[in-house]
């Protein structure tokens, strides 16, 4: 018998949150998150997506064991302002029994119909900087931070639940040494001249603060056009400054700015904190902080997290002067391998900007979606 609760307390909360540490708890591949980095994510005193957007957390008892959690989340821009219908679902997790996941579903399936949704899609979360997607190929490779990962039966729970593909993303790595700087040295230098851009330069976060808000307003022009995108707004944006900025290394971070300091390029790169964050299994005190500090210093693995051309110098080369900053910086710091966060397979003007560093695709993932 599977008994489904909704839950309202902290206590309840953390154990939402820590469900996953046990299931995954002899997977070589799971990363935990931050325990705290997590509460403060679902809890809507903390994070200001809620002030558009509303979630419920349940979780799923056997014999009085947490077997199964699922987070329904509605994302009210999205359906007021995009006229875009959706039921979201994340943080799904379950032991390999269809009695438990198909009865978290049907917790999100009467929110849904209860709002007057037409469909629900997942894995996703709040926003465009959350984590999303179901892995589908690619089991067998350690997970970035900023991922989800999921044992290779969650596929069958979907498809026994009557869940279609809704997105398709794939995950690329590439060895440093593929990189070959006369693909861009020339161009950017060109590039810098007719457009009169310049790269600026950071070695402190101080320093990189000024020209966040500048960062996220390019974002969301430049990824306006994508399916699904939800703009980040004002009170967002401070709060993703607290919770990413201060975590990446300055130097990872890359503006491409006009003769009048307007914002027409920016990248984000992080160092691979996975390896750390297994160690110190969500906990920061009193140890974590040493090996996120270590793996910040000397890892010589990094993950592109973000990249952003504004729509009027897309396809100016751009790009170049942004791989040139890093080729400079990697090749100091004896960086060895490239990886890239999950990106939508049909966003090809990302593809053709990475194809001459022969990247390899070891992971691939999916959203599902099903209408109500």
């Amino acid at each position: 018998m599977i008994e489904v609760k909704q839950i309202h307390s902290k206590k309840e909360l953390k154990q939402f949150i820590k469900f996953p540490f046990k299931l995954y708890k002899d997977c070589k591949y799971w990363v935990p998150p931050l325990l705290k980095a997590e509460l403060d994510t679902l809890d809507s005193s903390k994070n200001p997506v809620f002030e558009n957007a509303e979630a419920s957390y349940f979780l799923a008892y056997k014999n009085g064991e947490i077997v199964g959690r699922i987070a329904a989340i509605i994302n009210w821009l999205e359906v007021n302002e995009q006229n875009q219908k959706k039921m979201r679902f994340g943080w799904f997790d379950f032991i390999d029994d269809l009695e438990v996941s198909q009865a978290l579903l049907l917790e999100v399936d009467k929110i849904g119909k209860a709002n007057q949704l037409e469909y629900t899609e997942g894995p996703v979360g709040f926003s465009n900087l959350d984590k999303v997607g179901l892995i589908t190929e690619g089991f067998d490779d350690i997970a970035p931070m900023v991922t989800w990962y999921n044992h290779p039966y969650y596929i069958k729970h979907y498809e026994a639940a009557q869940y279609i593909v809704e997105k398709k993303y794939s995950e690329s790595v590439f060895p440093f040494e593929n990189v070959k700087p006369e693909f861009f040295y020339k161009a950017q230098n060109i590039i810098k001249k007719r457009y009169q851009l310049k790269a600026l330069k950071f070695t402190k976060t101080s320093e990189v603060m000024p020209y966040v808000d500048k960062m996220f307003d390019l974002f969301n022009e430049s990824y306006a056009s994508l399916s699904s995108f939800v703009a980040i707004n004002e009170i967002q944006k401070n709060y993703f400054k607290k919770k990413f900025i201060s975590f990446i290394n300055p130097e990872y971070i890359k503006f491409i700015v006009d003769k009048d300091d307007n914002m027409v390029g920016f990248a984000i790169v992080m160092p691979a904190f996975s390896k750390a964050l297994q160690k110190i299994n969500g906990k920061l005190f009193p140890f974590g902080f040493r090996h996120i500090l270590n793996a910040k210093k000397n890892s010589k693995d990094v993950i592109f997290y973000l990249i952003g051309i504004h729509p009027d110098y897309q396809n100016k080369g751009v790009h170049a002067l942004i791989f040139n900053e890093y080729y400079n910086t990697f090749t100091e710091k004896g960086i060895k391998t490239c990886f890239r966060t999950p990106e939508l397979e049909d966003n090809f003007a990302i593809h053709q900007i990475w194809k001459n560093m022969q990247p390899r695709v070891y992971r691939r993932r999916r959203t599902f979606k099903k209408l109500l």
